[in-house]
Parts: C-alpha cells; sequence; structure tokens
C-alpha cells in the first residue's frame, strides 16, 4: 500500500489533528491571528506568524515556543510578498496550510462621500490585494506538491449591506469571490477553499479603525452589546482545516448570538 500523504494522514491523531503541517499565517499578532496560531500549534501544525509588525510577531513567537517561526511581512510590499518564502528555514519552506487573516479598516465606518479617497485604496489594497498575492505566492507550491488548504477570512459584511462601511465591505466581498473562483479553479485537485465569514468580532480592528481611540471601540461594542470573541472564530478554523481529506467546508458563517 502507497505512503499516505501528510494530508491524508491528518486527522489520525485526535489530538493533534494538523500534526506534520506546516501553516502559514498573516496577521499573525492581531487577535483573530494570535488565536488561530494558538490553536495551529495546539492541533499540531508548524506555524510561519507573518506579520508587518515584526516585533509582535517575534514576541508571539517567544510566548508559542516552538515550533513557530516570526516573518516580517507588509501584504502591501508586492516584491516582499514574492519572496516571503525564500528567507524561512528548510522545516517551514513547504506550505500546506494558508490562513489569509490579515486585514484593516482604517478611517472606516465614514459615509463613502465623506471618507477620505487614500483610506479607501488602502483597505482594498490591504485587505484584497494584499491577500491576492500571497495567495499567489503560495498556492504553486501547493499545488505542486497536490496538498493543502486555502482559508479566507472574509466576514458577513461580504454578502450584507452594511452602510457606512462600502470600502471593507467590497474588499471581503472581493475575497468571497476569491474564494469560489479558486475552489472551482482546484476542484479537480485535492486542495481544499473554505472562507469564514465572521460577525462582529472583538478585536483591535475598531480601534485600529479609529486610529488607536480605545475610547470609540469601547463605545462601538457597548452599542451592539454582543460580540464573537477571537478563539470563536478560531474554533471554527481549526474545524474546517482538521476535517477528513474528502470533506470541504466551503463557508462558515458565524455570529454573535444575543445573550441579553
Amino acid at each position: 500500500m502507497p505512503a499516505l500523504s501528510p494530508t491524508e494522514t491528518a486527522g489520525t491523531d485526535p489530538s493533534r489533528p494538523l500534526g506534520g503541517r506546516t501553516a502559514f499565517l498573516t496577521g499573525a499578532a492581531g487577535g483573530i491571528g494570535r488565536a488561530i496560531a494558538r490553536d495551529l500549534l495546539a492541533a499540531g501544525a508548524k506555524v510561519v506568524l507573518a506579520d508587518r509588525d515584526g516585533a509582535a510577531a517575534a514576541a508571539l513567537a517567544a510566548d508559542l515556543g516552538a515550533p513557530a517561526f516570526p516573518l516580517t511581512l507588509d501584504i502591501d510590499d508586492g516584491p516582499a510578498v514574492g519572496r516571503c518564502l525564500e528567507g524561512l528555514p528548510e522545516a517551514f519552506s513547504a506550505i500546506d496550510i494558508l490562513v489569509n487573516n490579515a486585514g484593516h479598516d482604517i478611517g472606516g465606518r465614514t459615509r463613502f462621500d465623506l471618507g477620505s479617497a487614500d483610506d479607501w485604496s488602502a483597505i482594498v489594497h490591504t485587505n484584497l490585494i494584499g491577500t491576492m498575492r500571497v495567495t499567489r505566492a503560495i498556492l504553486p507550491g501547493m499545488i505542486a506538491r497536490r496538498r493543502g488548504d486555502l482559508l479566507f477570512m472574509s466576514s458577513i459584511s461580504a454578502i450584507r449591506m452594511v452602510p457606512d462601511q462600502a470600502p471593507y465591505s467590497a474588499s471581503k466581498a472581493g475575497i468571497h469571490m476569491l474564494a469560489d473562483i479558486l475552489r472551482g479553479e482546484l476542484a479537480e485537485t485535492p486542495l481544499r477553499v473554505t472562507e469564514i465569514l465572521p460577525g462582529l468580532t472583538r478585536t483591535g480592528i475598531v480601534a485600529a479603525r479609529h486610529r488607536g481611540d480605545e475610547e470609540a471601540a469601547r463605545r462601538y461594542f457597548e452599542r451592539f452589546g454582543m460580540a464573537l470573541e477571537p478563539e470563536d472564530v478560531s474554533r471554527c478554523a481549526l474545524f474546517a482545516l482538521s476535517q477528513p481529506p474528502h470533506v470541504q467546508l466551503a463557508q462558515l458563517f458565524v455570529v454573535p448570538a444575543n445573550r441579553w
């Protein structure tokens, strides 16, 4: 009997379903990124912690311990993304799991005609174009090895009309369609494509949206009264990645329940 590939053996140890696999995680130092990094390592994966804040990525790697490798990477920097695999140690160079998590909404939650065109461009450039660049850099290796998972962190805003959120929603709608099309293009390969669409999640994205105003973030979350935690979203990611190789979870919608 031929030996099974790492993807085919995933899930044989219930306590470490991702054992033997290597993940590349963008936005690793943020709230959802940190939660996913911890869960990936607990599930047995090696993890490249990619983040534009190199010091934060290094601190996270030191906190998590081996096998985590910090990588300073700004996904807006096309040439740097194109070289992102070159500086990795050999043990981390064959990527089995790509988690496209990096993104922002700086300057967002503003009526379109009142906001800054530069802010709008930056949101789309990071969230959509940056995600496309990272995927383009890593996908060919997965296809060549005939194994891999592409996981896209989208948003419920990709499919719902949310006033004052046009650039962010447009960027996430682009990710939504990108994931759908890649799933079709890769249908004759063993690769899987999963899109996670979370609702409001208690992360630093709201404070960053208001350029570091923590009080504005507090008022925002207080206004809604309910939100997911980063760990809730991470559990969805690990659930998808831990499925048997013949099971592909195309989309996962996760929204908070009203507890009040």
